[in-house]
């Protein structure tokens, strides 16, 4: 059991001291690839929660790696409607769509307060030139979000309600549960009813009568803002959610 990764934690000043790279969830690197991450990196950030990190259609130009917090990707329409499309966790990487647009196809705004290590976008070709291996891990993070873009537009499109919230609650305990933050069978839940309906498609309405149904079924409990998976084999059969073994991810 792993609690160290809090929210108000900031970035360690050396990339050997990284608590990410320590919960085992992440793949190892070499000795001169870790002096290269470190050297690569500009600086680091703290954002309080509810800030945006990066606007809709406005240029960047850097990279983050998610150390410590939770933030939403969103995109919005002109009346002010939200679509969140997933949520990042600590190891995340953001910034790497707005590379290959003129601005940023999306907007980052941070749940709790975050800590982030921030790379400048400009260097990402030497990094590829230079360590292939890391040019590699970036793209197979690329691969991997399209993944769960997948899994979402599916959930989106065709699960019914009680099955997309399943679904999101399975997917993030897992999650959460990969970097060792389980915690007496819990997991910090700071997400609230219109983060969940922004993501799911569905009425604030809609998904409260969800929830609560799920919840007077016995499958989950939300209390003091940590969730508990009450009956998870029930929660995975709803979602057609299947546990695979847990892979070691690319941390930059």
């Amino acid at each position: 059991m792993n609690t160290s990764l809090s929210q108000s934690i900031p970035c360690p000043p050396a990339c050997s001291a990284c608590r990410l790279r320590q919960t085992g969830a992440f793949t190892p690197v070499s000795a001169d690839e870790l002096a290269f991450i470190e050297s690569f990196r500009s600086s680091t950030l703290m954002l309080l929660a509810g800030n945006t990190l990066i606007h809709e259609q406005n240029a960047n130009g850097k990279l983050f790696t998610l150390y410590a917090g939770w933030a939403f990707r969103y995109k919005t329409l002109s009346d002010g409607r939200r679509q969140i499309l997933n949520f990042l966790l600590p190891g995340d990487l953001i910034g790497l769509q707005q590379e290959f647009s003129d601005g940023a196809m999306h907007g980052i705004e941070a749940v709790t307060d975050i800590s982030l290590c921030v790379f400048p976008s400009e260097d990402l070709w030497a990094l590829f030139r230079r360590y292939p291996s890391l040019g590699y891990d970036i793209t197979w993070l690329a691969a991997r979000e399209e993944g769960m873009v997948d899994d979402n537009l599916l959930t989106a499109g065709r699960r019914t309600a009680v099955e997309r919230v399943a679904m999101l609650l399975m997917h993030l305990f897992r999650r959460l549960e990969r970097l060792g933050l389980v915690q007496d069978g819990s997991v910090a839940f700071p997400i609230n009813q219109q983060h969940i309906a922004d993501t799911l498609g569905l009425s604030l309405v809609h998904t409260n009568k969800t929830m609560r149904r799920l919840q007077q079924l016995g499958l989950h409990e939300i209390r003091n803002g940590r969730l508990w998976l009450l009956n998870p084999k029930a929660l995975q059969r709803l979602a057609e959610y299947y546990d695979k073994p847990l892979r070691r991810v690319p941390l930059l």
